[in-house]
This record gives C-alpha cells, structure tokens and sequence, in this order.
C-alpha cells in the first residue's frame, strides 16, 4: 500500500473555512474547529433569513399603505378590494412607494376607488 500525504488538501480545505470565518469574534475566526461549527450556523441563518426577509418588507409595506390609506377614511382591505375590483393591478411595494413619495397621485388612486 503507497502512503498517502494529504496535509495539504486537508490545509487547504481548514483555510477556505477559516477564510469564511473571517471577522467573528474570538475563537470563532480562529480555531478551526469552533470557526467550522459557526460557519454552519451563519449559513444556515442567511438561508432562513433570505426568506423572511421577503416577509418583513411585505408586512412593512401593507404597515405604510394602511397608515396611508386611514388619512382617507378606508381600511386597508377595503383598499385591496377596491383596487382588484378596479383591476389594478399594483403590487404592495409600488403602493407604498406611492404612498411614500408620490402623495397626489396616491390621493388620486384612493379617489377613484371611492
């Protein structure tokens, strides 16, 4: 049986995870062992996070529209009635933004549904 050197794959592969660690605070960017244990956490963390993060703009943006749309008088699921029986059809991110920046045209888009 031939002998087998593989210290530097094993360099290589303890490096790339040490080089993902990098800017952690204490061990964790130092120690291999620690710094591969909070590589996986941080990986598994921006996976779930890349979701919820489409959830907390969704909520953030009907929050703007609802304080928006209560200057007029309407409830926000009056508002989205309204605008799909209308056929509007405008997703709650631009609504916002309407609501946010460009206040005359937002006043008459709530006009016309009323």
């Amino acid at each position: 049986m031939t002998r087998v050197k593989r210290g530097n794959v094993a360099r290589k592969r303890r490096q790339k995870v040490l080089k993902l660690s990098e800017g952690y605070r204490g061990s964790s960017s130092v120690l291999f062992r620690t710094a591969n244990q909070q590589k996986m956490k941080a990986l598994k963390f921006s996976y779930r996070d890349r979701n919820q993060r489409k959830r907390e703009f969704r909520s953030l943006w009907i929050t703007r529209m609802n304080s928006a749309i209560r200057n007029y008088g309407i409830s926000y699921s009056e508002f989205i009635f309204g605008l799909k029986k209308s056929n509007i059809f405008l997703n709650r991110k631009i609504l916002s933004q309407l609501a946010l920046r460009d206040q005359e045209a937002f006043t008459q888009l709530v006009q016309n549904l009323v």
